[in-house]
Order: C-alpha cells, then sequence, then structure tokens
C-alpha cells in the first residue's frame, strides 16, 4: 500500500523538477552556441562587445589602452614614421615619464616615440600615447619648452579628450550598431583624430591647464609653455602643431592668467646647452 505522503511528495516534486528541467534545457540551447562565437573572437575584440556608443567616453583603461594600442599600430605601420635613434627616443621618454608620473593619470602605461619628421608637431591618442617630431624637437630652446608640449599631450589623455570626441563622431556618422562598437573603424577613427582632426577650443585649454599643473609638480617652470608657443608666433607659417589648435594668443592670454607667480620663471631644464647637447644627433 502505498503511502498518502509519498504520492503527495512524489507529485510535488514533479511539479517542481519538469519546470525546472525546462529552463536548464533552454538554458543550454542558448548558451552553446554563444560560448562558441565568443571562443572564436579574439580576446581584444572581446574588449569592445557590447560597448555601446553612450559608454565610448567612459570605457575602462584597460579598454583604452588596448585602443590605444591598435590606433597606434595602424599609425605606425602606414601613416607616420618612427625615428629610430636609441638616445634621443630614451631622452623623449626620460622627459614623458616624468610629466606623466606627476599626471592625474599615472597609472596607465605611457608611450612616448619621436616621429622623423621636418614639420613642428606633437600630438596623441588614448591609452597614453604621444607622439613628437623631430621637427619640433629641433625647434624648442631647451628641455622645459619641450616639458610643456608634453604635459599638454599627457593633457589630452587624462582628460580623454580623443575618447569624447570619437564618442560624438560616432553617433554622427553612425559607425556604432545596437551590438556595440565596430573597432575596426573605431581605430580609424582615432587615427584621423590623432593626425587630423581639430581639437575644440575648450579641450586645448583644458590640455594647457594640465600641462602647468604637470610642469610646477615635476620642476619645470611653467612659463616654458608660453616661450614655447611665442617662439612659433614668430615663425613665417604656422607650424602643423598649430593647424589643429584654437587661436594661439588666445591660449597665451589664459596661460598667463593661470601661472603661478612663485615657480613661473625658475625650474629645472632651461639650460639650453644642456638641451643641445642632449638632441645632438639631431644636429
Amino acid at each position: 500500500m502505498l503511502n498518502p505522503l509519498s504520492v503527495v511528495s512524489s507529485r510535488s516534486r514533479r511539479r517542481w523538477f519538469y519546470p525546472l528541467l525546462s529552463v536548464m534545457v533552454a538554458l543550454g540551447l542558448v548558451l552553446s552556441p554563444m560560448s562558441a562565437s565568443v571562443k572564436a573572437l579574439p580576446w581584444d575584440r572581446l574588449l569592445f562587445q557590447g560597448v555601446q556608443v553612450l559608454q565610448l567616453s567612459t570605457i575602462s583603461d584597460r579598454q583604452e589602452v588596448q585602443l590605444g594600442k591598435q590606433i597606434n599600430d595602424q599609425m605606425v605601420g602606414s601613416q607616420i614614421r618612427l625615428y629610430r635613434n636609441a638616445r634621443i627616443n630614451q631622452y623623449v621618454d626620460q622627459v614623458g615619464q616624468r610629466l606623466a608620473a606627476v599626471s592625474d593619470r599615472p597609472n596607465i602605461a605611457y608611450t612616448f616615440q619621436v616621429v622623423r619628421d621636418d614639420s613642428v608637431n606633437a600630438f596623441a591618442t588614448m591609452g597614453g600615447f604621444v607622439y613628437v617630431t623631430t621637427g619640433l624637437l629641433a625647434t624648442v630652446d631647451n628641455e622645459a619648452q619641450l616639458a610643456s608640449v608634453l604635459g599638454h599631450e599627457i593633457g589630452h589623455i587624462t582628460e580623454r579628450h580623443a575618447l569624447k570626441q570619437m564618442r560624438q563622431a560616432a553617433i554622427t556618422s553612425g559607425i556604432a550598431t545596437a551590438a556595440g562598437v565596430d573597432t575596426n573603424r573605431l581605430v580609424g577613427l582615432g587615427v584621423e583624430f590623432a593626425l587630423n582632426r581639430p581639437r575644440s577650443r575648450s579641450d586645448e585649454l583644458q590640455a594647457d591647464q594640465r600641462s602647468l599643473q604637470m610642469l610646477a609638480k615635476a620642476g619645470y617652470p611653467q612659463s616654458a609653455l608660453i616661450a614655447f608657443l611665442e617662439k612659433l608666433l614668430d615663425q613665417p607659417s604656422p607650424p602643423s602643431i598649430l593647424s589643429t589648435h584654437p587661436a594661439t594668443r588666445d591660449r597665451i592670454a589664459a596661460i598667463q592668467k593661470a601661472i603661478g607667480p612663485s615657480n613661473a620663471n625658475t625650474g629645472y631644464g632651461l639650460d639650453p646647452q644642456a638641451y643641445r647637447a642632449a638632441v645632438q644627433p639631431l644636429r
């Protein structure tokens, strides 16, 4: 004779067991192809799977560095020619790392590279990649002026200016899809921003302010940034570095208002002879 309690218990188990089994089977059908597709994708592509365009300006440091590396690889592969002198590259990296260490984002790895180009130019892309031309190195008078330029480019990175511009451009041009961002087109847009697209006036002024902060913390005179910009104004034709920037005189005026009098004209890196010796291979 069956125990009535056993019958009730068996029926109760069936009531929850079969629905649970159905859910497990359904999940298996959904997740199995998803897992297979995930395994087939390179890990760096996974970084941007599901990243919506509205989130682009606030992606993680890891995602930003990876995107910057892809942009750098494309530029080095087809857009710019690097200057391979080890002594010059080590010197520029030393100055740049000194500034990066006192920046608002010291925890990402910064890469400073010298581009073989006679034009006076410097630029940066997200993730810590900064570039300076041999023409600019030959133009500045001392290390402090070089530091002011590198600080300005680091300022663009710390404020994520390129990512914010890229977000707006992605919305405008429609390169983002419902599934996320098309990484290949994103890299191409990043290259264009680094080399050709003008920065906004507010971004440039903000990068100048960040440069002033880094100069002071690293022991360089803040007036070096003014000295560099004034030097460019005297040139017969506008250098490349000014072609994508707002009015230089407006920037100089804003910098003059922001400079602290205690460290405006004193500090490290003012010796022109020491600088010429450091970049001697360029001469």
